[in-house]
């Protein structure tokens, strides 16, 4: 992954980042993702994920608000995410 310049990033640290995942509806995922969500901010609420069902159930479309310091965290939560066994898609 290269270096951006924090010149460059649109994105000003810290701050409180909405993160959207989707994956196979299953009785453990939002408990198991706030777990790895909470792996990179301890402070995370779990009370505060939004899911949305798909229209047909199978799916379950979560976002979490997490708190953000710095790029190399927000890098770090998104390939801890993408590379779940349960998740499908990280936006």
């Amino acid at each position: 992954m290269t270096d951006i310049d924090p010149q460059d990033s649109l994105i000003t640290y810290p701050c409180d980042f909405p993160i959207k995942v989707m994956g196979k509806a299953h009785e453990h995922l939002v408990q198991t993702l706030v777990e790895v969500v909470q792996g990179f901010d301890p402070g995370f609420d779990p009370a505060s994920v939004e899911q949305r069902p798909s229209s047909r159930g199978n799916y379950l479309g979560l976002t979490f608000v997490v708190h953000v310091v710095s790029r190399e965290q927000l890098d770090a939560l998104y390939r801890a995410l993408h590379a779940h066994d349960m998740v499908s898609i990280v936006l």
